[in-house]
């Protein structure tokens, strides 16, 4: 015992004052070989802030503060509004760059002088699959798991079954409760109906156990990579490894399934995976499967819940909004008779409701930003951005500029009708070949779960004023409590 705490002690005094001195000479050394290298390019106005850390731990207090724009808003007004800033952020020399045109250089030049581009973090635990794959092994996975993603598989496949889905959520954790924490809630049932079409699960028990552990991953994906106890980064490498050997079970007992045929090759997307080569004939490996079905689970079932939750909340405060949401619902399910299930031309039925998801979006978009990385050296707006720099764009920078948008916070669905926004200022799925891979799935979810919860009630927030931070996805930090108020029969 003795031995143990000596050896403890050395480490504390000797070692890990070694260890930090040699990291920060390592630090200073690059810095100032990348300095000198970048001596003759007119970088953008900016701050790399702090050694190692940079400016990220201000970047992350804007989300949890409720104010996303914040970060961007400061630098861009203590340099004159640049179209382009300079910054640190998770170790990375990092350009920002900011609106429309902004979005339309990064979409328009994807793989070109760009690529995506992922922090540490969300590399380690999202690992190898479309999210970190690049040119055509992207394009490939892409497309092989477009398949089940696309409107024509939502028409053929799936709208019956998320309007099933969606009917007994709403039976079992909706119906009887005078309140309800709508965001929890609603985290459960978009996870359960991803679990539902992309896996074929169904045990209410196996789906709750898989939610709790992937919240723990999800507060991790956008986390400062520390990797010991007591670190959100720590707990969630545990959480996405238990993740993993769940999926990994579910898997082979499909693949045997499969082999034996009392499973189907086209019921949900894991069968597909399975099955299917690309268009080389090269078939995915258990690992990547699993993956890709994890960034799917993240890309697809969060961002989907927050919409939801903001769409309720907006509804629980407008209630002329909400008339007019529920009058355009009305009107479809007294078209479809006690037993009819929604279709796909009823969607394209809900013009007002999609045009207050929008609004939502646009006001809290579900995503704070994403990343790319320079492939090349980039002259854009004047100044250099040298190859390997990372590139970040974040829909704040547009969604509430009066330039884009009048009376930009005000809560208005009228912007969504005719031509829509001014090109590029509204971007809640990104753009390009990488826009967000089920924008139609996310459309269909929200729009039905929306049809189900107007016609069934209406309701009002107990905590009107609720603030909503970022962590990293719009959050309300007390779960939006409702009062439910069930329509007469």
């Amino acid at each position: 015992m003795m031995a143990a705490i000596d050896i403890f002690g050395v480490f504390v005094n000797i070692v890990a004052p070694l260890l930090v001195t040699a990291v920060f000479l390592l630090y200073l050394i690059a810095r100032i070989r990348n300095k000198n290298k970048q001596s003759g390019l007119r970088l953008p106005p900016g701050s790399f802030g702090w050694p190692i850390l940079g400016e990220t731990l201000e970047f992350l207090q804007s989300g949890w503060d409720g104010e996303p724009g914040r970060f961007l808003k400061q630098r861009m007004e203590k340099h004159q509004n640049p179209p382009v800033f300079k910054t640190s952020l998770t170790g990375e020399p990092m350009a920002v760059l900011s609106g429309p045109a902004a979005h339309k250089f990064l979409f328009g030049n994807e793989n070109k002088l760009v690529q995506v581009w992922w922090p540490p973090s969300a590399k380690k635990l999202l690992g190898n699959g479309l999210s970190n794959s690049v040119g055509e092994e992207a394009k490939h996975t892409r497309k092989m798991l477009s398949y089940f993603l696309t409107p024509d598989a939502l028409m053929r496949l799936y709208i019956k079954t998320v309007d099933q889905v969606t009917q007994h959520h709403i039976a079992i954790h909706w119906q009887g409760k005078e309140e309800v924490k709508t965001f929890p809630v609603i985290k459960l049932y978009t996870f359960e109906l991803a679990c539902r079409l992309f896996m074929s699960l169904e045990d209410p028990r196996h789906i709750e156990k898989l939610a709790a552990l992937f919240n723990v991953f999800l507060k991790g994906v956008i986390s400062i990579p520390l990797n010991f106890p007591g670190t959100r980064f720590y707990r969630a490498i545990r959480a996405t490894g238990a993740v993993r050997k769940e999926l990994m079970v579910i898997l082979k007992d499909r693949r045997l399934a499969l082999e034996q045929k009392t499973a189907s090759p086209s019921q949900d997307l894991l069968s597909h995976l399975l099955v299917s080569p690309d268009d080389n004939g090269k078939f995915m490996s258990e690992s990547e499967i699993i993956n890709n079905i994890l960034l799917l689970l993240f890309a697809g079932h969060d961002t989907s819940s927050v919409a939801i939750t903001l769409v309720m909340k907006v509804l629980g405060e407008l209630p002329q909004v909400y008339q007019k949401v529920l009058r355009e619902q009305t009107e479809i399910a007294s078209s479809k008779g006690a037993e009819g299930f929604l279709q796909w031309e009823d969607i394209q039925k809900m013009k007002y409701s999609w045009d207050v998801v929008c609004e939502v979006m646009r006001l809290w978009p579900p995503i704070m930003g994403a990343f790319r990385e320079a492939l090349v050296d980039i002259n854009y707006a004047g100044y250099d951005i040298p190859k390997g720099w990372k590139l970040y764009w974040t829909p704040a920078s547009t969604h509430t500029d009066p330039s884009f948008f009048r009376d930009a916070m005000n809560f208005d669905p009228s912007r969504f009708e005719g031509a829509g926004p001014t090109p590029f200022s509204y971007v809640p799925f990104g753009g390009g070949p990488r826009m967000c891979l089920g924008k139609e799935y996310a459309r269909v979810e929200i729009l039905v779960f929306l049809h189900n919860v107007v016609n069934k009630f209406r309701w009002n927030l107990l905590v009107p004023d609720e603030k909503i931070i970022y962590d990293p996805m719009p959050t309300p930090v007390e779960g939006l409590p409702i009062c439910l108020h069930p329509h007469n029969p």
